[in-house]
């Protein structure tokens, strides 16, 4: 039992000192990058797998259309990094092969394609996933997800915490034997404090009202405890903006109620919950494959698709007829991003024509319906029609 205990006790040793380690680095981190000061922005285009290069490619289609200029004047450069397969992944039993790691570093920012994380009974050991490794070693801290339904009164955006919480150690977490197993949950003062920030931030620029925290702090009493007081400490630098703050069990329940989920605008969350209520928010504009999704950090930022690589499309030939809408979301986060907003709006504007109004292309993941090339170049038409 002795003996038990001190090799667990020295397993979770080490994983305090490279969570102090990592607090060291971001409290060492200045300001956000400025786009405006860069000669050339460099925009990484990593299809991942699965249905990850097809849908991928139509939004970088529409990238390189919508950029066209920019791309000729030498101010916006397109990299192509096609390293982060599951096969290659495995190949170099990383999460991230260090090519690849270099190659995304090498960008100011990346529109990506979905990736397998494999999990038990698949054909690939149990590496780390892609996204999570990704978003910790370049700190996309912010992982941003916006829901619209106009006609139902919904305008949110929520704010995940993307680097802490239940995912920060989740390939770190150890069996002590047989009968008991632990994993990790993570809060540090500056992971906590920054998401709140970048939250209100968003919320004092867009002419929101409030701000909601969602956590399980009654139970959860350290680490949400912790990330429910720095809500409530960063709250006070924005007087005109209501805190207010949900568990995340009843959340999930107020999301579907029709009286009460048209009062909330802007949401931040630990990880795991952000995970789970944006999928479910998702479900009101028409599934996960409707919605993008944004990764901040304060150096580099990260677009991508909110599903998964779909490998039984790929399996049965149909990942050209994949649905590239949630992507092409991305695409539009990344334009805002890097100072575009005008390209951006343009972009979204076709993009709703196209999905809700002339419907004359649909997506149907089947040979009945178009491909995603061919939705991509229905989108720019439109897009030169406006």
């Amino acid at each position: 039992m002795s003996d038990m205990i001190k090799t667990s006790t020295e397993k979770f040793a080490k994983l305090i000192e490279k969570q102090l380690a990592r607090v060291e680095r971001m409290n060492a981190q200045k300001d956000f990058l400025d786009f405006s000061k860069l000669d050339t922005i460099v925009i990484g285009v990593c299809g991942g797998d699965g249905i990850g290069p097809a849908i991928t490619s139509a939004a970088h289609s529409i990238l390189e259309f919508l950029l066209a200029d920019e791309v000729k004047a030498g101010k916006v450069q397109f990299k192509v990094i096609d390293g982060l397969t599951i096969e290659n992944r495995v190949k170099a039993n990383k999460a991230i092969p260090d090519d690849v790691l270099d190659e995304l570093k090498a960008c100011h920012v990346i529109l990506k394609g979905p990736t397998t994380t494999p999990r038990a009974g698949d054909p690939w050991p149990n590496i780390e996933s892609a996204n999570v490794a990704m978003r910790k070693e370049l700190d996309l801290f912010a992982n941003v997800r916006p829901v619209k339904v106009p006609e139902q009164g919904i305008d949110w955006t929520f704010f995940r915490e993307n680097t802490e919480g239940a995912y920060a150690l989740g390939s770190e977490g150890f069996a002590v034997n047989d009968d008991i197993a632990f994993d990790f949950t993570v809060a540090t003062t500056e992971g906590c404090e920054r998401i709140a920030r970048a939250a209100f931030d968003f919320a004092a620029k867009n002419g929101k009202t409030k701000v909601t925290a969602v956590t399980k702090a009654n139970v959860v009493k350290t680490t949400d405890g912790k990330f429910l007081d720095i809500c409530k400490k960063v709250a006070k630098d924005y007087p005109d903006i209501e805190l207010d703050d949900w568990y995340i069990d009843i959340m999930t329940a107020k999301l579907v109620d029709e009286k009460r989920r048209t009062s909330f605008q802007v949401l931040v969350l630990p990880n795991l919950y952000g995970d789970i209520l944006t999928d479910e928010a998702a479900e009101f504009q028409g599934g996960v494959g409707t919605a993008g999704s944004a990764n901040l950090g304060k150096r580099y930022a990260m677009f991508e698709a909110i599903h998964g690589s779909a490998p039984r499309m790929v399996a049965e030939g149909r990942d050209k007829y994949a649905d590239p809408c949630s992507i092409i979301r991305a695409a539009v986060m990344l334009l805002n991003h890097i100072g575009y907003g005008d390209k951006a709006d343009k972009l979204e504007r076709a993009l709703d024509k196209c999905m809700y109004e002339e419907k004359k292309l649909v997506i149907t993941g089947r040979d009945t319906g178009a491909t995603g090339a061919e939705f991509a170049q229905y989108v720019m038409d439109t897009i030169q029609a406006l």
